[in-house]
């Protein structure tokens, strides 16, 4: 402050003194002003610093606030100029819906007359059929009649018919025996003028000529006798040539059966005497003694039972095959073979038996595992049904018993319709009903990535939006990738994708992040 402190003379050098002091003091004073306006100059840069952070905090949270406003505003407006282009859309088929209710009532007006006139036309008709029907009673009548008329008259026709070929053929045959009658008169009448001139010709030796008919008549009865004798002498002749032809076929018949007779015994001398020899051969060959085995020869040998004997035993030995000198070493290895094959067969049965036992422990974790998730997929998509279609109900049910060869099917029943399988809904209730089904087996195991390619297509606006929501529920375990061209769908993605051509025949890939596009277009 400005002050002046004045003092009197006698205080002169003490005031120097304290004045001096209270400079120090003010100094000091100074100094801790100083150090105390540093320290607020400190404190309200910092204060200062704070501030603008939390207003720059403040300012983000505001821009991206503003972001999430001109997100939804924007959402909202699309949102409402699709109700617009929709609104649009139902005036025009609203106008379109009356124009066709106009034209519709002038249709039915127009058909009423045209049914007016068609009734009229139709009792005409009738009426007129009356009468036809009367007319068409009278025609048939008469067509009747003429109609049995015509066959009566067609068969009179065609008996007349046959009568007159009966009668041609008749005059055709009396005809031919007319020729043939005058053909015979005309012979007769020549052969009696040839015989009338003969007769006037053989009158005259007509006596001897009988005379020499009788004598002709008596020489061949004669010869008749004789030829009649002649031929019994040849027949008995013939009879005793055919006698004797057969006692000659007998006795060549006897010679031959004797001739075969000893031929088979010649030959069979000669295949006992090369049977002979053979044996003399083997028993010299063998170094035995002709007369010692003849001596040593029991009296009641049967050389036919020994013979059978031989054939036995060569039947076994030609059974055994030809003799293996190193059966026994072969026999010990197809032993040792044996041993290793047998303990490969325990092994393989014992692991058999480990194998069916697992493949039963399999079938059954799998079965029971099967069940739990069939019922838990079951559950999920009983609850998700009536979240996507806004109510109804859905279910699977398995079309066999054994739960590892059994098919399921779904049975839906969206709101305000009948229960039945998923074939028998329409494409929009399709695409819902696989659209529960997937998430709720993705709530039971979910995937880190789904691909959805144009599920919402077959969809409309309400379906759309409750498919969208089960998307963003499910969005916080699973990331969604989707193809969509719905505005809906759009709105909640947080990366866009697209495909576009900035340049003819050149496609370029462009991605968008939603909230930094927000946040820009905020700033």
């Amino acid at each position: 402050p400005n002050w002046l402190r004045v003092t009197r003379l006698g205080e002169q050098h003490g005031g120097v003194i304290q004045r001096q002091q209270e400079l120090e003091t003010l100094a000091a004073e100074i100094d801790s002003l100083q150090a105390r306006e540093q320290a607020l100059d400190s404190e309200l840069s910092a204060c200062q610093e704070a501030q603008r952070q939390e207003q720059q905090r403040e300012l983000q949270a505001a821009t991206r606030q503003h972001a999430e406003h001109s997100a939804t505003l924007s959402a909202h407006r699309a949102r409402v100029e699709q109700i617009n282009a929709r609104r649009e859309r139902l005036n025009s088929d609203l106008a379109e819906a009356r124009e066709q209710f106009r034209h519709e009532q002038e249709a039915i007006a127009e058909a009423r007359q045209l049914l007016a006139a068609a009734i009229e036309r139709m009792e005409a008709d009738s009426r007129q059929r009356e009468a036809l029907l009367s007319v068409r009673d009278e025609t048939r009548s008469t067509l009747d009649a003429a109609r049995q008329k015509a066959r009566h008259d067609k068969d009179a026709a065609h008996q007349a018919a046959m009568r007159h070929q009966s009668l041609q053929t008749q005059l055709e045959a009396m005809r031919a025996a007319i020729e043939r009658t005058n053909s015979q008169v005309a012979q007769l009448r020549a052969r009696r003028e040839t015989l009338a001139g003969s007769l006037d010709e053989t009158d005259a030796p007509l006596d001897d000529l009988k005379l020499e008919l009788e004598q002709q008549l008596e020489l061949r009865l004669r010869s008749e006798g004789e030829l009649s004798a002649a031929r019994q002498a040849v027949a008995e002749v013939d009879h005793l040539l055919r006698e004797k032809e057969q006692q000659r076929a007998a006795i060549e018949h006897r010679a031959e059966s004797v001739r075969n007779e000893l031929e088979r015994h010649r030959i069979a001398g000669q295949t006992l005497q090369v049977q002979r020899e053979n044996i003399l051969k083997q028993l010299v060959a063998n170094g035995h003694d002709v007369e010692q085995v003849l001596q040593e020869l029991p009296e009641e040998a049967d050389e036919a039972e020994w013979q059978r004997s031989l054939e036995r035993v060569a039947n076994r030995i030609a059974r055994l095959g030809p003799i293996n000198l190193a059966a026994i070493d072969e026999y010990t290895q197809q032993s040792e073979r044996k041993s290793y094959l047998d303990l490969q067969n325990e092994d393989l049965e014992t692991a058999l038996e480990t194998l069916q036992s697992a493949i039963r422990k399999i079938d059954k974790e799998t079965r029971n595992r099967f069940r739990d998730t069939f019922d838990r997929v079951n559950n999920g998509l009983q609850e998700l049904f009536p979240r996507v279609f806004g109510g109804g109900s859905a279910y699977l049910e398995m079309t066999g018993e054994d739960l590892l060869d059994t098919g399921i099917s779904i049975m839906a029943r969206p709101p305000g319709k009948k229960n039945s399988t998923i074939h028998l809904l329409s494409g929009g209730e399709k695409a819902l009903t696989a659209i529960a089904l997937v998430f709720s087996i993705f709530q039971l195991n979910p995937a880190p990535f789904c691909m959805l390619d144009e599920v919402d297509a077959p969809l409309d606006d309400a379906n759309v939006a409750r498919y969208a929501r089960m998307v963003k529920e499910m969005s916080e375990t699973v990331q969604f990738i989707y193809i969509t061209h719905n505005k809906i769908s759009m709105e909640l993605a947080e990366q866009l994708m697209g495909v576009t051509m900035h340049e003819p025949g050149v496609s370029r890939l462009v991605s968008v992040d939603v909230e930094e596009a927000a946040e820009l277009a905020a700033s």
